[in-house]
């Protein structure tokens, strides 16, 4: 399949406000912007035909020609990320088989995240789109729920049936453990919802004639607008093969991903 990996990036976040552009310091003193780290990552995922940053801002734009990376403009009035990958196909006329969503606050990404996304779209035509989830660690599950305790979204959970098709997402941390239950050798069974996404170009052009519905308004979450359509999502599940992934959601999670940068070099 011919498929592009597209990165959108917007500098007017709500909860973090020039995020693409926030500078982090790596082991050897030097400083790279997050979007930068990000178009690094998206380079290691192998049977990629092409990547693009897709982008609103000229100063992402002009920050992201400087470090060489391709870059798609789009119009102000995308409101989600999906949504600007969908305007870029069309501004850029691309005509891949395949769609990656390459979240732009996510430099953590290891490849075969977006490999194994790849290859699953290969495998099921009935999906409309693919995401991959991670089995959390007791590690990773207590910084969701101190988060949460803390009123900040640490990441996005999500529950899906025996076929792997997704039953819901949610900032919440779902389903509720009761940790009483569960034995010390027993695995926690939340799954971390990476946001990274496969799309088939007839789903992702539809994507923007769909209103947008309750539940994603309630929870913002724009992929909630494929299940709200009756669409199949599948659930990839990945490893992170001793790797700690985690996405750069707000101004305390920079000093966190500098500390995993370091400890993975």
């Amino acid at each position: 399949m011919k498929t592009a990996i597209i990165i959108p990036a917007r500098y007017a976040s709500s909860r973090y406000p020039g995020k693409p552009l926030v500078k982090l310091k790596l082991p050897t003193g030097e400083k790279k912007s997050l979007i930068e780290l990000t178009w690094r990552a998206a380079g290691k995922v192998k049977n990629v035909n092409d990547i693009f940053i897709a982008t609103d801002d000229t100063r992402i734009a002009n920050a992201v020609r400087a470090f060489g990376a391709k870059v798609i403009m789009t119009s102000s009035h995308c409101r989600n990320g999906t949504e600007r990958c969908a305007e870029a196909v069309e501004n850029a006329r691309l005509d891949s088989d395949l769609i990656i969503n390459f979240q732009g606050d996510a430099p953590l990404t290891p490849p075969w995240f977006v490999e194994n996304l790849i290859h699953a779209m290969g495998e099921d035509d009935k999906s409309s789109m693919a995401t991959p989830v991670v089995r959390l660690d007791r590690v990773t599950y207590g910084h969701f729920l101190q988060d949460r305790k803390k009123g900040l979204v640490g990441g996005t959970t999500a529950v899906f049936g025996v076929d792997k098709y997704a039953l819901y997402f949610s900032k919440e941390v779902i389903p509720f453990v009761d940790m009483e239950k569960l034995s010390a050798e027993s695995d926690i069974p939340v799954f971390h919802h990476v946001g990274v996404y496969a799309y088939r170009p007839n789903a992702l052009s539809s994507y923007v004639e769909w209103p947008i519905g309750e539940l994603e308004r309630f929870e913002g979450l724009e992929q909630l607008r494929f299940l709200e359509n009756n669409q199949l999502v599948k659930c990839v599940s990945v490893s992170t093969r001793g790797r700690v992934f985690w996405e750069l959601n707000n101004p305390d999670d920079v000093e966190r991903i500098e500390k995993v940068i370091e400890g993975s070099l």
